[in-house]
Formats: C-alpha cells, sequence, structure tokens
C-alpha cells in the first residue's frame, strides 16, 4: 500500500503564505508525476499543480499560477507547494497525488489531506 502524508496546511489572513508538504516512498517520487489538487465541500476537486516525473516539466492552474511554487526535495521524500498571496478562495483540502502515467492522465495514490483556511 504506497502512503502519501500531507502536512503543513493551517489558518492564514489574506496576503498570507503556507508551504504545505506531501512525503512519498523514494520509489515513487522517483517515478511517477507528482501533483497537488485541492477541493471545496460540495465542489469537485480541482487541479492546483503538478510536476512530471523527474520534476524538471510543471504545471500550475492559472488560478495560482506566480502565487504557488512546487517544488521537491529528494532526500527528503518530500514534495512542496509553497502558498504565496493566499485569498479566501484558496479555502480547501489539499491533497497530493502520484500518476504513474503523468501529470494529466488519472491519478493512482492520493493523500488524505490538509486544510488550508485562508480568512479576510
Amino acid at each position: 500500500q504506497v502512503q502519501l502524508v500531507e502536512s503543513g496546511g493551517g489558518s492564514v489572513q489574506l496576503g498570507g503564505l503556507l508551504t504545505p508538504s506531501c512525503t512519498a516512498p523514494g520509489r515513487i517520487l522517483s517515478s511517477y508525476a507528482l501533483g497537488w489538487f485541492r477541493q471545496v465541500p460540495g465542489r469537485g476537486r480541482e487541479f492546483v499543480a503538478a510536476f512530471n516525473w523527474n520534476g524538471v516539466s510543471t504545471y500550475y492552474a492559472d488560478s495560482v499560477k506566480d502565487r504557488f511554487t512546487i517544488s521537491r526535495d529528494n532526500a527528503k521524500n518530500t514534495v512542496y507547494l509553497q502558498m504565496n498571496s493566499l485569498k479566501p478562495e484558496d479555502t480547501a483540502v489539499y491533497s497530493c497525488a502520484a500518476s504513474r502515467s503523468g501529470p494529466g492522465y488519472p491519478y493512482d495514490y492520493w493523500g488524505q489531506g490538509t486544510q488550508v483556511t485562508v480568512s479576510s
């Protein structure tokens, strides 16, 4: 069973920053595309950011481009989502996920999520 474990969510005010992280097995980090998604109760899951299996190519939703940065630390088996200039509409449960096929394909493994709340 593959486990992806998020941490680092929290509550901030408008304009604040947070950097949730996601730990994954080394074999996943080295060969799967890794992505971040978010979901608000009553709404569908929304893509946020991802990179391909080797981390060379990155992808962002238009709503977060220039504010969020996805990165990885292979030595720590960890993926990060640096979130700057946060807005109330960024409030959601953020989950990381891994896809064997690539960033634009179905994701095979999911974490449990971490709550991010932005107040105005």
